[in-house]
């Protein structure tokens, strides 16, 4: 029972670990998403500076998960490439090291448990506050709270192996094949890494199990080696279901970390003496050669070891990433040729309604699944505006079979416009159930109204063609001053595309004013009305058939109303950025 109940203790406490280092994380993601995303965009014209990115922005959210999520999503949005994505996701492996420093640094030596509870109340107290941006602050203190609470957990739950050397007895069975045993330990990390879905967390769970004499040094590092692998299938799995530059990006990760794992493994034993004397520089014994049998437990001397160990242990993961960093920096073309070939672009056209930036679900918060969401939006609105190529072709089009074309691409770019929206709908919806900021609502609300006026530019280039169907069933036929006209109108309409998709793009942090909708809106305006008394001139002096004016006028204020749609949206952007 009381074996149990230990067990049931150590799984809590790593829950405890996992939920506090994602609490944090995502804190720090929604108080300072936007600038870290801003400096992730900014950052990476040069190696140097993409490594560099990446190892600051992981080290501060404690998360190359995160990292990679944002990476991703610029890549889909064409703000950086996948050569500079794969720089930032080096420097992210090299980041995420330092959680295991912060872990035997403070985890270990500090009683850093102790101020648990005091930051708790601190972070509550921030937690409650109206403010967004507090209570996001709060998030992130309690997270660290929690982490260093279930790390103390953990190293407490873990059995004493003067009390069941049952367990120590296990491990030795595993551990006495040589080099075969550290390949059995690579296999360990690896799977404990995916099950857990954290190599933090299984880092700290290698660190705990080292320090209490579990496994010796070397076993130690063959986990560190495993937890690596681990950490790319992971990131392989959530790119299952995502796009083409997803899964590449999550490939290029696999091929730096299995590349480093394999000339780590050939240089296993002097690669691990260099361990050894980097850490006798630092005043501790030498991990390889001591061992915990040497000392009895609660002198000087075992607590150095117990430091030598884990000091060699994140040292391992360091120098394992940074060495790679160092070797790979020169390769990013071949492997990102190595990537490109592996996973390979969709034979023909990719599938115009297919959501290109929204892949399963929303992320780990919901400021990135609104970054996404903006990106797939920018999408849509591209796609109205291919749409309305098509408005233009049928209103010139003589040939029936190329116009029965054009009509059919109409009806179809309709339904693809309803079926957008919706996805794009059902996603918001998702991230809603989120804990929001006022700022995530209120750009939540602005997208279902931006959604909405896209989708009815959808239903007006429909309504065109079948204005333009009656036309052609009655006989009628523009003249030439009539389609001069209206393609004057169409040019008009398509600087309000211009303008909409340059908003959209800028985005709520970055939108000061539209007066590039606006002048485009009034020049739409003042046309048609122009247009309108032209029309009651023409009709008075029967210019044209009145049945063809009428069809004429039809498409003019339906090309007016599509106007008015876009400034909206406009409109809706600007909202949220005078809100911020």
């Amino acid at each position: 029972m009381q074996i149990f109940l230990q067990i049931v203790t150590l799984l809590g406490a790593l829950g405890m670990f996992l939920y506090g280092m994602t609490l944090m994380s995502e804190g720090l993601q929604k108080a300072a998403g936007d600038r870290l995303r801003s400096f992730l965009a900014s950052m990476t014209s040069t190696p140097f500076k993409q490594v560099l990115t990446g190892l600051g922005i992981t080290a501060v959210i404690q998360s190359s998960s995160a990292t990679t999520v944002m990476v991703v999503s610029f890549v889909n949005a064409g703000l950086i490439s996948l050569s500079n994505a794969i720089g930032v996701i080096m420097g992210a492996n090299i980041g995420t090291t330092v959680t295991a420093w912060l872990i035997s640094i403070l985890g270990f030596t500090v009683d850093i448990a102790s101020l648990s509870i005091p930051l708790m109340a601190l972070g509550f107290i921030f937690f409650v506050s109206k403010k967004g941006r507090n209570k996001s602050i709060g998030e992130l203190i309690i997270g660290f709270a929690l982490l260093f609470l279930g790390l103390n957990y953990l190293k407490s739950s873990v059995p004493d192996l003067n009390q069941t050397p049952e367990m120590l007895s296990f491990l030795q069975q595993w551990s006495g094949y040589g080099f075969g045993s550290v390949l059995i330990f690579v296999l360990i990390g690896t799977l404990l890494t995916i099950v857990l879905q954290s190599s933090s967390a299984t880092m700290a769970l290698t660190l705990v199990m080292v320090n209490a004499g579990w496994i010796p040094f070397d076993i130690a590092t063959a986990m560190v080696l495993g937890e690596n692998i681990g950490t790319t299938i992971t990131a392989n799995i959530a790119a299952a279901v995502a796009n083409v530059s997803a899964k590449r990006a999550a490939r290029a990760h696999t091929v730096f970390n299995v590349f480093g794992v394999i000339w780590v493994l050939i240089l296993y034993r002097p690669f691990l003496s260099l361990i050894g004397i980097v850490v006798e520089a630092l005043g501790y014994p030498n991990p390889l050669t001591s061992s915990f049998s040497d000392a009895k437990p609660g002198t000087e001397e075992y607590a150095a070891l117990q430091t030598s160990a884990l000091y060699g242990v994140s040292m391992l993961h360091t120098l394992f990433n940074t060495i790679n960093t160092l070797i790979l920096i020169w390769f990013v073309p071949v492997i990102e040729r190595l990537v490109t070939w592996m996973v390979k672009s969709p034979a023909g056209d990719e599938e115009i309604f297919r959501l290109r930036f929204i892949q399963g679900g929303p992320l780990s918060t919901a400021e990135l699944s609104l970054d996404e969401a903006k990106q797939e939006i920018v999408h849509f609105a591209e796609i109205c505006r291919k749409g309305f190529g098509y408005v233009r072709s049928a209103v010139n089009e003589t040939d029936k079979d190329k116009f029965d074309e054009m009509i059919r691409k109409l009806i179809k770019y309709e339904e693809i416009t309803d079926r957008l929206e919706f996805e794009i709908a059902s996603y918001l919806n998702e991230v809603s159930k989120f804990e929001i900021s006022e700022e995530s609502g209120a750009r939540i609300k602005a997208m279902y109204k931006i959604i909405g006026e896209m989708e009815s530019l959808g239903d007006s280039g429909e309504a065109i063609s079948r204005m333009l169907e009656r036309k052609n069933e009655h006989g009628k036929v523009f003249d030439d001053a009539m389609l001069r006209r209206l393609n004057r109108m169409m040019d008009l309409v398509d600087n309000a595309f211009s303008a909409m998709i340059e908003n959209l793009k800028k985005g709520y942090s970055s939108l000061t004013e539209i007066s590039n909708a606006t002048d485009a809106e009034i020049q739409i305006n003042e046309y048609r009305n122009a247009l309108r008394e032209e029309h009651i001139i023409n009709l008075e002096s029967n210019s044209y058939n009145y049945q063809t004016g009428v069809f004429y006028m039809d498409i003019v204020s339906e090309l007016e109303k599509m106007g008015d749609f876009m400034i909206n949206v406009s409109q809706a952007e600007l909202a949220v950025a005078e809100e911020k």
